[in-house]
């Protein structure tokens, strides 16, 4: 049961639904798989009419939950529509929660749209976007991190995504998460007890130590759980990779090389790139979405011009940038890669969002040379990858270097993640430093209780589970407070 425990903290995605939606008093249906020719094309009911539908639709008086029934779907002067299969889901035992109807019928538009319309005159609504998961967890069948992997699972782009997706649906995350909240109820409930009943010695945490030990515990969890979700962060989103540089430099050939295909045209025209051009391919498990960019340079040609200035744009909002140059001719005399980065951008990016690329190195004097170089600047040092589109040298190096710059090393068993829970978990270990401080600086039960109350809230936005736990029935089934 989700309860509302402050009145400016948002509960759900409730909002984006009509009020209609979330009293789930209708039955909405909508067809459940891509449209298009194929084998099957599947319908899906769910709501309290669901199964009287069922019945008007088929003409058959009773179906078995959880058993196929073949039917045939009749218009309502009792036309065939099609054939196929139906199956019932009785509540609560369904994925909404609800009665839940599945019409398996020939896969097609025409067919598919006819028997959706006839199910419409039965009286179902279309569901919206995302609607059935809604109800899903509206009726606490799983929670927002399971809901959201649904569609992580759907929209994964990497084997890896897709299988860290799958364990947030089975509710892996949300087991850690839970596991936290619980430890949190737990702080809470010493805390609260010790600020209500400051006579009872069994309570008296400030001097005993274990809260602290407790807290602390607490607190490298929290850690452990937000490194685990910035991996599968990755994992979901991927980064942005811009690749940039002067005409000719080799970005589109690089382009190429990453994709394993020719998907940017490369002549030895200059400026033969006047558009960016995007492409997303998966390398060592981390997802990476190329930009190709027209070359740096001053031009009087009005459309290279166009293409530069989407160039530059693309650069800023670059997770990674990739600076190619040619080392046969980029670098003149006594300048530097950094020189030239400079020169191109205006000014030095950070280290940790720049990695120049060393392109032709295949053509250079020396055969010793190392595919990485390291170039220091005052208190930094930024990486230089020498690398041949030609050959295929250092691209391999590349490719460990982007994972390493973005610390892209997921375990076997990592777990989907989005922006809103790396958000949530930085809140909580906050507010936990801040408990802490109270507890160990300034011994404050009340600010250490708020603090605690404060890392719950946010802790329990991952999840969707909102508790005003009752810390007084807690606190009397734990201590021997009312004897």
């Amino acid at each position: 049961m989700r309860v509302s425990v402050d009145s400016n903290v948002v509960l759900s995605p409730k909002d984006s639904f009509e009020s209609s939606v979330i009293a789930s008093s209708s039955t909405i249906a909508a067809i459940a798989t891509p449209l298009g020719r194929g084998g099957v094309g599947v319908i899906r009911l769910s709501g309290p009419k669901a199964y009287t539908m069922a019945r008007q639709l088929t003409g058959k008086s009773s179906f078995t939950p959880r058993m196929a029934s073949f039917c045939r779907f009749y218009q309502q002067d009792g036309t065939v529509i099609d054939e196929g299969l139906v199956l019932y889901f009785k509540a609560p035992h369904s994925f909404t929660g609800e009665d839940v109807i599945e019409l398996q019928g020939h896969g097609g538009m025409i067919l598919q749209n006819q028997l959706l319309a006839r199910v419409f005159e039965l009286g179902a609504q279309q569901a919206q976007a995302g609607e059935f998961s809604y109800r899903a967890f509206d009726n606490d069948k799983l929670d927002l991190l399971q809901a959201e992997a649904i569609a992580d699972a759907i929209d994964a782009t990497s084997a890896a995504a897709a299988s860290s997706a799958i364990r947030s649906l089975s509710g892996e995350f949300s087991q850690k998460i839970n596991h936290l909240l619980e430890q949190l109820i737990h702080l809470r409930l010493h805390v609260e007890a010790a600020i209500d009943f400051p006579d009872e010695e069994d309570v008296d945490f400030l001097s005993d130590g274990v809260i602290q030990e407790k807290l602390e515990q607490t607190q490298a969890q929290i850690q452990t759980v937000l490194a685990t979700a910035k991996q599968g962060q990755l994992l979901r989103d991927g980064i942005h990779v811009v690749l940039a540089g002067r005409p000719n430099a080799g970005k589109s050939s690089l382009l190429n090389r990453l994709a394993g295909q020719e998907r940017a045209i490369v002549t030895e025209v200059a400026g033969t790139t006047r558009d960016t051009l995007q492409e997303t391919v998966v390398l060592n498990g981390l997802t990476l979405h190329l930009t190709d960019t027209a070359g740096l340079r001053d031009t009087e040609d009005t459309v290279e011009r166009i293409g530069i200035e989407r160039a530059r744009k693309a650069i800023t909002q670059a997770d990674i940038l990739l600076l190619v140059y040619d080392v046969t001719r980029d670098l003149e005399e006594e300048s530097t890669p950094l020189q030239l980065v400079e020169q191109l951008f205006g000014e030095l990016p950070d280290a940790q969002r720049l990695l120049i690329i060393a392109n032709k190195s295949d053509l250079l004097i020396t055969n010793d040379i190392s595919a990485i170089t390291k170039i220091q600047h005052n208190d930094s040092y930024y990486e230089q990858v020498n690398v041949s589109c030609e050959t295929g040298f250092g691209i391999e190096a590349l490719i460990q270097t982007l994972c390493d710059k973005v610390g892209f090393h997921p375990p076997e068993n990592s777990l989907i993640a989005r922006t809103r829970h790396i958000d949530a978990l930085r809140r909580t270990a906050d507010y936990l430093a801040e408990a802490h401080e109270q507890l160990i600086v300034f011994q404050a039960g009340e600010l250490v209780a708020e603090s605690l109350r404060q890392a719950q809230l946010s802790l329990g936005e991952i999840t969707g589970e909102f508790s005003a736990d009752d810390l007084l029935g807690k606190i009397f089934g734990s201590f021997c407070i009312g004897k």
